[in-house]
């Protein structure tokens, strides 16, 4: 499909984070369990996906499974991990011919084995592809991320090999689960609400926001393609004014 015109390709965001959120909400507006929801989120996916590697952005991270997320009804977590299996299963010859590289990132030792076996065999095969990354946030919070990189960043001060003074954000950067992956310009979240929900916090610091109350099985190409029109109409200053921007 044709990306809409009105889409500057010299000025699109590098990295895109999405939020996927309303599932089960527009799973419960027709009187359906849950799952049903996550199962028809599966199509969003695929677009949103489509559109943004057609689109020509480089890196795409999508949450899909928190570390909040353990504590839901044990048969909507088995019917996820289920999901997740099958899609992966159904999507790494997609992602293949498409050149797209599938990535992950999170606690993902806590994933089922069957999961787990899945999303590194996937990984392995799409490796080599370049045209977009794929970023699939499982089992991950913000703050689970950057305690871990204060654990290690401790580690390595008790070991000898790291002076405190020598501390810095790139010494953070350097051991967050997104190493070597740029800071997200853009995050994304469906369904109305206004929330981070522990996601990427240090990486979104400059992020522009777009919200929407699209619930996440109804959001389609033209709600991405909307969100980065919309991203490109504003003026992104990091602390300057808007005459040096101009300048």
């Amino acid at each position: 499909m044709a990306i809409d015109k009105r889409i500057d390709s010299a000025k699109l965001p590098q990295h895109v984070a999405v939020i996927m959120d309303g599932n089960g909400r527009w799973a419960k507006q027709r009187g359906r369990l849950r799952t049903f929801g996550h199962n028809n989120g599966v199509k969003a996916v695929r677009d949103t996906v489509e559109c943004a590697a057609e689109m020509g952005i480089k890196y795409l991270t999508l949450y899909a499974f928190s570390t909040e997320n353990w504590n839901r009804p044990k048969f909507e977590i088995n019917a996820l991990m289920t999901l997740l299996v099958k899609t992966i299963n159904k999507e790494t010859k997609t992602l293949t011919d498409n050149d797209i590289k599938l990535n992950a990132i999170g606690n993902l030792d806590s994933l089922p084995s069957s999961c787990l076996k899945e999303l590194n065999e996937a990984i392995e095969k799409t490796k080599g592809n370049t045209r977009m990354t794929l970023t699939l946030a499982l089992s991950y919070s913000s703050k689970w991320e950057i305690t871990e990189a204060v654990k290690a960043i401790a580690k390595n001060v008790k070991s000898g090999d790291l002076n405190v003074e020598e501390i810095d954000e790139s010494t953070v950067d350097k051991h967050l689960c997104t190493l070597n992956i740029p800071d997200p310009e853009l995050l994304i979240r469906t369904s109305g609400e206004h929330r981070i929900s522990n996601f990427l916090l240090w990486q979104i610091a400059y992020a522009e926001l777009f919200f929407t109350d699209k619930l996440w099985p109804d959001f389609e190409r033209v709600d991405f393609e909307e969100a980065i029109i919309d991203y490109q109409g504003r003026e992104r200053r990091f602390g300057k004014i808007s005459e040096q921007v101009s300048a």
